[in-house]
């Protein structure tokens, strides 16, 4: 690691806690209180939700949210970095906008996906669930996102490029490494005529680190 890069500190392991699932249950239940059990339900993805959602869909269309963009801001200590070299994931930070993939999922198997999706997503409150307008090609649609808490401990502002480069090189965890994350969600949105130009900017200067370091290998 350069001495002259300005990593950010993450938080001692010690200030993230898992929610307990009486808490899990009742922000569930809380995002699904105005839902009627016959309407179908929109989920709004921008990162891994994109190429490994893990539920059943009836439809998908690519689709922008308005006055959020996607940002690496989020530690992750477990799944993409450990406690010693903490990776980077996506939320939705304020301003800007996102163009994502909005899923619609059947009434019928609501309630069973989102609590599955509430382990995957909310398991340390690291995001707001929230009800947002989406344009799609179809019309506007109001889809579930998952908004960063800025005020958690996971929470960090995208640290400047250099830096962000050496994290996302740097952290691997038990899903495997930060590169791979970042370059899996920066395809599948290729792969469905996304495109995100600082994304696509940022892994051709991942890949142009590793193909410097590779050639001043012995």
């Amino acid at each position: 690691m350069s001495s002259s890069l300005q990593i950010p500190a993450a938080p001692p392991l010690s200030t993230f806690a898992r929610w307990p699932e009486e808490r899990l249950k009742a922000s569930r239940e809380q995002a699904l209180q105005h839902w009627c059990d016959a309407e179908d339900v929109w989920v709004f993805g921008y990162g891994s939700l994109i190429w490994k959602p893990e539920f059943d869909f009836v439809e998908q269309r690519p689709a922008t949210l308005q006055g959020h963009h996607r940002a690496l801001c989020l530690w992750s200590r477990i799944n993409r970095g450990t406690p010693e070299l903490p990776g980077l994931v996506f939320g939705l930070e304020t301003g800007g906008e996102c163009h994502g993939m909005a899923f619609r999922l059947a009434a019928c198997s609501v309630a069973p996906i989102f609590e599955a999706l509430w382990r995957r997503e909310m398991s340390t409150g690291a995001y707001h669930p929230s009800w947002i307008d989406c344009q799609t090609s179809d019309g506007t649609v109001k889809a579930l996102a998952f908004v960063i808490d800025q005020a958690g401990p996971a929470y960090v502002s995208e640290p400047p490029e250099d830096a962000l480069i050496e994290i996302v090189l740097r952290a691997s965890g038990i899903y495997g490494s930060c590169l791979d994350y970042v370059t899996q969600t920066a395809e599948a949105l290729d792969a469905v005529g996304i495109h995100d130009a600082r994304l696509t900017a940022l892994v051709a200067r991942l890949k142009s680190n590793i193909h410097q370091d590779q050639r001043s290998l012995p």
